[in-house]
């Protein structure tokens, strides 16, 4: 019994509240907000490279396509 460690007492929703009880501890209460801006940007961004990128793709094929 003493083998049990505590990841068998505690379960997958409970482990979302451990860690969002720690970021709160580690960054403060109000850090968060600023942290979840910056993460929101960076989303936006990737969002905007994948688009641009795929477009870029879509060009390439299409000039590959007429020149064939």
């Amino acid at each position: 019994m003493l083998g049990m460690g505590l990841s068998n007492f505690i379960a997958g929703q409970e482990w979302i509240f451990i860690i969002i009880i720690a970021v709160v501890f580690i960054f403060g209460a109000k850090k968060i907000p600023e942290l979840a801006k910056t993460f929101g940007k960076a989303k936006g961004e990737f969002e905007k490279g994948k688009i641009e990128g795929e477009k870029e793709l879509k060009d390439l094929k299409d000039k590959e396509t007429k020149s064939d």
